[in-house]
């Protein structure tokens, strides 16, 4: 956790947030959307820190981090700061809304201007759970602030929406999350390159793909099966199919990378060369398969990674799917 200068990209939510702290306009309500990992709660806690901050920057409006106030909310102990949590995985109930922000919002903060309640995961509450809230939202005491954290905001009720400020992350360029990777975590080579590509704009997806050694044991399983897959017969397919699903959680994934590794293959037959692409350093399967496969032969294959998106989805068999899909990459 840190202040708005450690936090990369989306400058305009940021440049927002720090008006309305120096002008004193703050509004009673936020929600910041955006996918799962891309620095939704990074965010509001930034906003924290230079909220509750007593030494802020004159000039930059930077938190200290070493006042009372933020040393507590680096901690999380901060009494004015409330995270509202949940017992079930799904969903956020009118119970625990009622319990830990409707029925509490009316007690005065303990030690600052501001009590603050935080919600993540907002999208998970329920419409009783929201309507329970919406009161709080539409007459809120004077010193109440919300933020709502939600990766899907659409699954929330017009009337929530229509009564918060609503700040969409954005996703970050492929050279800030490669940037940022090399400075704060020393990342480097194809592995780099490989999970800046597959995080799509999600510095927080790049940061776990990188340091997550579960991708690291089935994107080499994927690599085994790219580099033979020529050469496989059925049996072969179906050993290497069973391992794959037993490596990767969730196979989406996988095809999410195949997609990537097939883009690769048709940059190199259109332009020959390596520079700029992503596996680059899988240069001599890439060139195989460029020098055997027609480039109309590639688009099927494309096109099929998403034919087996849709089966899987449409709760057809996992490992028919991907047979049906990698004998297509064998005859392609």
């Amino acid at each position: 956790m840190g202040s708005f200068s450690d936090i990369c990209g989306n400058d305009i939510i940021k440049e927002q947030f720090k008006k309305g702290i120096e002008e004193g306009a703050i509004h009673h309500a936020y929600m910041l959307t955006g996918d799962r990992g891309i620095g939704k709660k990074t965010m509001a806690e930034a906003f924290l820190l230079e909220l509750f901050c007593e030494n802020r920057d004159r000039d930059t409006g930077e938190a200290c981090l070493n006042c009372p106030e933020c040393k507590k909310i680096l901690s999380g102990n901060h009494p004015d700061v409330i995270y509202v949590t949940h017992d079930k995985e799904k969903t956020i109930g009118v119970d625990e809304i009622r319990e830990q922000l409707v029925e509490t919002a009316g007690i005065r903060p303990f030690s600052s201007k501001y009590k603050v309640y935080v919600i993540p995961d907002a999208e998970l509450l329920s419409v009783q759970a929201q309507n329970a809230l919406l009161k709080t939202l539409e007459e809120p005491p004077e010193y109440v602030i919300i933020i709502l954290l939600a990766s899907d905001d659409k699954q929330l009720l017009d009337t929530i929406r229509s009564r918060v400020v609503v700040e969409k992350m954005k996703p970050l360029t492929d050279s800030m999350i490669r940037n940022y990777m090399e400075e704060r975590l020393g990342a480097e080579g194809e592995k780099l390159e490989i999970c800046t590509a597959f995080s799509r704009g999600n510095l927080g997806r790049a940061i776990e793909l990188y340091q997550s050694e579960t991708f690291s044991d089935w994107y080499q399983r994927l690599m085994k099966i790219v580099r033979s897959i020529k050469t496989m017969d059925l049996v072969d397919i179906r050993i290497e199919i069973s391992k794959l699903r037993a490596a990767c959680p969730d196979i989406m994934e996988a095809l999410d990378l195949l997609e990537l590794w097939y883009r690769d293959v048709t940059m190199y037959m259109v332009t020959k060369d390596m520079n700029g692409l992503v596996f680059y350093g899988e240069a001599k399967a890439l060139m195989s398969i460029a020098s055997v496969s027609s480039y109309n032969g590639v688009q099927e294959i494309m096109n099929k990674i998403q034919v087996c998106r849709d089966r899987i989805n449409a709760n057809v068999n996992p490992e028919l799917s991907l047979e049906l899909l990698f004998l297509t990459m064998k005859e392609r």
